[in-house]
């Protein structure tokens, strides 16, 4: 029997890398950004195309590369950050894998372009399926500059699978974010279809967060610091009065690496117990420096799940330190039991013999119903002998009273008539402000009235979709709303839909819309 097992090509086996490392637009956009990053940059710029389809540019002035180095970062395992495998174990930098441009290259068209700060003249290559088709001098700025062309051109099935450009450009600016909140210190610009999306100048981590956010999110923040042997925690959580119904403003970072932690987004919820309803999540951006030996950040190709040698410690960290924080400005409820002032301040300490009890006044005469009233009211006041029989006076009418409703409600109540449940148009009892119950013939049905409010709506803005003809009243004064880039994105994509439903809405400044 001949053999059947032999070696991938270099372009086959890094085709199927690819297939791992670049899943999308965004994900090409996070290992190019991370590259400059590690260079050095102080400044990055990136610009997109049709949503990274067709163009994704990083221009940085990091350190550069000679022509060798520009040669070789294309090949597969190829990395300036490992020498050895004791290396693994000791990693700050973003990038280690030496995968992403050999990945990048083999499904695109990418042309590097770079200088070293001491050379005067720099290197151009053009790779195309990971081949290299040209490679010459080139008169360029210090640092670099890669340009991905026609992601997927040479795996068409891998490019049908991709999304809208809206949802593909949503998922580049969540890749954005978490790349540009650890690195406050570095200015960054994003510019998509020549439009300027995003100026960051450096900065701290309080204005690079309301730079990405808006600046109604200064008032939101509460600040998290906490130092330990095993860990160094900072960061910022939001008020709990700010809670979102999504989980997309919550961010981990392991020494300045993303991550997604179920166990740990845990601790950060537990804090909050109490303080929020079960479907609101609160924004929190924290940070966690540790030493690199007790972690593993080889566990996937995306770098996204780590492993810890001390889990359960950093969780009882996070939840005491959010925790305290929520404390600390007043948030959790709490009682101060050293006030001077209470409820002894409240209470009269005169004696007994100085207190006057009410009297009652009323006038055993009077009937409401009679015919025959004088000009002027009159009022009795009992003398202070007599309090006692006026008192059993009063409390003897009051009996007749009570006794007298019964029986009136009696009557009422079987002057009404038997209706059956089938005859009966509505049979309705409303609990807590909450839910309707109803009686039908099987049985009872419970309605949570919100949900069937939400429905309502749903079918009703679902049929003014479809006829295009949505109903509206004039506002007297138009309403702006200030939106995260990504929902402002979102918006842009939906307003035809949202002007159909009888909306006027248009774009009213950066991330702002008027209504």
């Amino acid at each position: 029997m001949p053999d059947i097992i032999h070696l991938l090509p270099d372009s086959v086996a890094n085709q199927i890398a690819a297939g791992e490392v670049v899943q999308r637009p965004a994900s090409a956009v996070k290992e190019m950004l991370e590259n400059a990053i590690d260079a050095g940059a102080t400044r990055i710029q990136l610009i997109i195309k049709d949503a990274g389809k067709t163009l994704i540019q990083v221009i940085d002035n990091g350190s550069g590369m000679s022509i060798t180095d520009a040669r070789m970062c294309f090949e597969r395992h190829a990395t300036s950050k490992v020498r050895k495998a004791e290396d693994l174990f000791a990693i700050r930098t973003m990038g280690f894998r030496g995968e992403a441009m050999a990945s990048i290259s083999a499904i695109a068209q990418v042309e590097l372009r770079t200088r070293l700060h001491d050379e005067e003249v720099g290197t151009l290559l053009q790779i195309e399926g990971s081949d290299v088709v040209k490679q010459e001098p080139v008169a360029t700025s210090a640092g670099t500059s890669i340009l991905v062309k026609n992601l997927f051109y040479n795996t068409p099935a891998r490019r049908n699978f991709l999304k809208s450009n809206p949802a593909e450009m949503r998922h580049i600016i969540d890749e954005f974010h978490r790349v540009v909140l650890p690195n406050p210190h570095i200015s960054f610009s994003l510019h998509h279809d020549g439009a300027e999306i995003y100026r960051l100048p450096s900065a701290t981590l309080k204005q690079r967060l309301v730079h990405l956010f808006g600046n109604n999110y200064n008032e939101r923040l509460i600040p998290v610091e906490e130092e330990t042997t095993i860990i160094n925690l900072k960061g910022f959580i939001g008020k709990p009065a700010y809670a979102k119904k999504t989980r997309g403003e919550q961010y981990f970072f392991v020494n300045n690496r993303f991550i997604k932690d179920a166990y740990l987004n845990h601790a950060v919820l537990k804090a909050y117990q109490d303080l929020l309803p079960d479907d609101n999540f609160p924004l929190y951006v924290l940070f966690i420096d540790i030493d690199p030996s007790k972690i593993d950040v080889n566990v996937h190709p995306t770098k996204t799940e780590i492993k810890y040698l001390d889990e359960k410690s950093i969780y009882a960290i996070i939840h005491a330190a959010v925790k305290r924080s929520l404390g600390r400005f007043n948030i959790s409820p709490s009682l101060d039991f050293n006030q001077e002032t209470g409820f002894s301040n409240m209470i009269s300490h005169k004696k007994p013999e100085d207190i006057i009890p009410p009297g009652i006044a009323f006038n055993p005469d009077f009937n409401p119903f009679s015919n025959d009233r004088p000009g002027q009211s009159r009022s009795y006041s009992a003398p202070a002998g007599n309090r006692l029989t006026n008192n059993a006076n009063w409390e003897s009418l009051y009996e007749i009273n009570e006794q007298r409703i019964p029986e009136q409600a009696t009557l009422a109540i079987q002057e009404e008539p038997d209706i059956p449940i089938a005859e009966s148009k509505k049979q309705l009892m409303q609990v807590h402000n909450k839910y309707i119950v109803s009686q039908i013939k099987s049985g009872v049905m419970l309605i949570d009235q919100q949900a069937a409010h939400e429905r309502v709506l749903y079918e009703r803005f679902l049929l003014h979709l479809e006829d295009r003809m949505g109903a509206s009243q004039q506002s007297l004064f138009p309403q702006t709303v200030t939106l995260s880039t990504n929902d402002f994105e979102l918006a842009k994509s939906l307003l035809d839909d949202i002007k159909s439903l009888g909306f006027q809405v248009r774009e009213f400044g950066r991330n702002t819309l008027v209504i």
